[in-house]
Parts: C-alpha cells; sequence; structure tokens
C-alpha cells in the first residue's frame, strides 16, 4: 500500500534501522511474534496518542485488547490468523504498553477518549471488544458509559467484575521482575501465568523466547513501568457501573492471577454467562488457542 492510498491520519511504521545491536535483537524479536499473520502494523494518531496498531481480517469488527503486559497487543499472536478469517481485527497497543506512546496517568478518563477515539477511525461499526486481565477494568467502565460505541463485550480473566485482592504471591512475583526484569523473574511470572507453561514452550519455543525476550525488553523502559505499576493499583478495583452492553465472561479454569471463582460469583450476581477453558491458566488465548477460539466463536452466536 502506498502512502497516498492509506486512510487518513494512518501511516506506515518506518524500516528500523538502528545499528544497536541489542535493540536490533529486541525489535527482531517483536517480528518474531508477529511473523507471517494477515495484519498490517501502522502507527496511528488516537486522540493525541502516538498508537501501534494492528489491522486486517475482513468481517464483523472485533477489537482484542490486551492486559496489563508490558509487550502490549502482540501477546495476541497465536489466534491473530484463525480470527482474522471472520472478523476485522484491531489490536492496538494500549497508551504507555507496548509500542504506543504514553500518556501523563493513564486513568479512566484519559482511556476513554482513547478508546473513544479508536473505535471511531478503526470501526465503521459498533465492535465486539474483547478485553483482558487489568485493561479490561478500564475497558468494563468504558462500556458502561458508551454502551453505544460496543456491539458485545467479552470480558476475560479481568479483576474488576467482583472484590478482588492481589494475591500475595503474585504480588511477590511481579514487584520482583518489576524492579529486576531478569530471565528467572520473567521465568517466575510465566509459571504463575501459565496452568502448564513447559507445554506451550514445547509446542512453540522459539514463539514463547520471543515473547519472554520482547516483554523483558519493554519492562526496562521507564515510561512502560509507571504504567504497569498504575494499572494495578487501580485496575484491581471493582467496577460498580451498570452494563448494559451484552456481556459475556471467559475464564481459564486454573488462572491463578485472578481465580475462576471471582467469575463464577460475578456470573450468578450478574446474569452474564460465563465460558470456561479447561487445564489453562491466565492466557488460555496463548495456552490453548484453539478453545479459545472456539468459545469466542460461542460469544458471537
Amino acid at each position: 500500500m502506498f502512502a497516498e492510498e492509506l486512510p487518513a491520519g494512518w501511516v506506515v511504521l518506518p524500516k528500523r534501522t538502528c545499528v544497536a545491536a541489542s535493540y536490533v535483537g529486541v525489535v527482531n524479536e517483536r517480528e518474531r511474534l508477529l511473523e507471517g499473520l494477515p495484519v498490517d502494523e501502522r502507527r496511528l494518531d488516537v486522540g493525541g496518542v502516538s498508537t501501534v496498531v494492528l489491522e486486517g481480517g475482513n468481517g464483523s469488527p472485533l477489537v482484542l485488547l490486551h492486559g496489563g503486559i508490558e509487550c502490549g497487543g502482540a501477546y495476541w499472536a497465536p489466534v491473530i490468523a484463525q480470527l482474522a478469517d471472520r472478523h476485522q481485527l484491531v489490536v492496538p497497543d494500549v497508551p504507555g504498553l507496548g509500542e504506543s506512546a504514553a500518556v501523563a496517568r493513564l486513568d479512566q478518563q484519559a482511556f476513554n477518549g482513547w478508546m473513544q477515539a479508536l473505535l471511531e477511525q478503526t470501526c465503521d461499526q459498533p465492535p465486539t471488544l474483547i478485553a483482558h486481565s487489568l485493561v479490561g477494568t478500564l475497558a468494563a467502565r468504558f462500556a458502561a458509559r458508551h454502551q453505544r460505541q460496543l456491539h458485545r463485550l467479552v470480558l476475560y480473566g479481568v479483576p474488576g467484575i467482583g472484590p478482588y485482592r492481589l494475591p500475595i504471591g503474585l504480588r511477590v512475583t511481579a514487584v520482583r521482575f518489576a524492579v529486576r526484569p531478569s530471565e528467572a523473574n520473567m521465568e517466575r511470572f510465566e509459571r504463575r501465568a501459565f496452568a502448564d507453561l513447559d507445554s506451550v514452550r514445547r509446542r512453540d519455543p522459539d514463539w514463547m523466547h520471543a515473547f519472554s525476550t520482547y516483554t523483558r525488553s519493554r519492562a526496562r523502559v521507564p515510561h512502560v513501568g509507571r504504567t504497569m505499576r498504575h494499572l494495578v493499583a487501580t485496575c484491581t478495583k471493582q467496577v460498580h457501573d451498570r452494563i448494559d452492553v451484552p456481556t459475556t465472561l471467559l475464564w481459564g479454569a486454573k488462572d491463578r492471577f485472578v481465580p475462576l471463582s471471582l467469575a463464577e460469583e460475578a456470573a450468578s450476581r450478574i446474569g452474564w454467562p460465563l465460558r470456561v477453558i479447561d487445564e489453562t491458566g491466565h492466557v488460555p488465548h496463548i495456552e490453548r488457542p484453539d478453545a479459545f477460539i472456539e468459545e469466542v466463536t460461542r460469544t458471537q452466536a
């Protein structure tokens, strides 16, 4: 696609030519995560925030919103190809994470403005929004206040759907990783995130190595660290707003970050349907991508 053919506001990301070997290696890790996927990576001015977005596919619009993770939307890679077969996909890096620029403070007001601008610029009709983990709490509050902009909402491993307390072990692991994003501390974090990390690594060791390396590299960026700390402090609090958008809960059966019991209580209290993916932890879309796709397809029925 030539520059004159791009939609208003879009620019193709320039080729990275930095000669520093360590930086080139990190860039290559992100490229490895996204290698061969049917999406274009673009940089878009979203409400004044320089935002990197993956876009591709055809069909009804589907926005994948990553959780509180330093690598941003690239971690959706294992399910992008299948979802792009049936949806127009929009996969952004949230401000301050991945490759998107930071905002002074990613509070609810800033998120709402950014999210509204993103939907207006990328979707010609209200999309289904799948929102994961900590950022899902922001998305739930957005849905309560901007219901006409969403067709459907899927809250996926989101702590804000009920009274949540960060597990002590997870808190210690997160702090250790934030202070020193070493390979060993990333290993500790991944052991908690996955039900069976070794099985996932055996299936695609190169992708998992790239995922870990790129995530650790972003964790060393000061504004990424600030964004993560803010999300942990604010997005673990319960959402009390009424959400009228049709909403489904999607959970890993063995989630050690946000336990399934929280989702079961919310489903009973609010009446939202709950889809559970067996033998998975906090990131079923990486651990069992086919099962994740199956459950997402059921939410569209």
